[in-house]
């Protein structure tokens, strides 16, 4: 009795198979059959950049730098925290020299000012 189950559930599912598209049998075109995507690697990528000069742009440092310097003389929390700022923004424009060393000058300009401005 059980082997008669069994039986009629394969008949049931071997004709619904037979009512389903099946396109394992239908012969396509061979000017449709292309692909038109193609694999990438990070070898083959390779950024295009607008670079019209391809110099990097310093004038930040520079100014970061003055800045910090003049934060030694006067107002030592504000323009040695804008050549902080200045020297961040000229590292990530590519001069990253300049943006360190006005990072530096600034930090440094405004921890000599907490420890020597209440003996002066």
């Amino acid at each position: 009795m059980d082997e008669k189950k069994y039986r009629n559930s394969l008949d049931k599912d071997d004709e619904s198979r037979n009512n389903e598209y099946h396109f394992n049998d239908v012969e396509t075109d061979s000017a449709r059959n292309e692909e038109f995507a193609s694999e990438i690697t990070a070898d083959d990528y390779r950024a295009d950049r607008n670079d019209d000069t391809g110099d990097v742009i310093s004038s930040y440092g520079w100014i970061g730098i003055a800045l910090s310097v003049i934060s030694f003389f006067m107002w030592p929390f504000v323009l040695g925290a804008a050549g902080i700022i200045l020297g961040f923004v000229s590292r990530s424009k590519g001069a990253d020299t300049l943006g360190n060393i006005a990072i530096a000058a600034g930090v440094i300009s405004i921890i000599m000012t907490l420890f020597f401005r209440p003996f002066f």
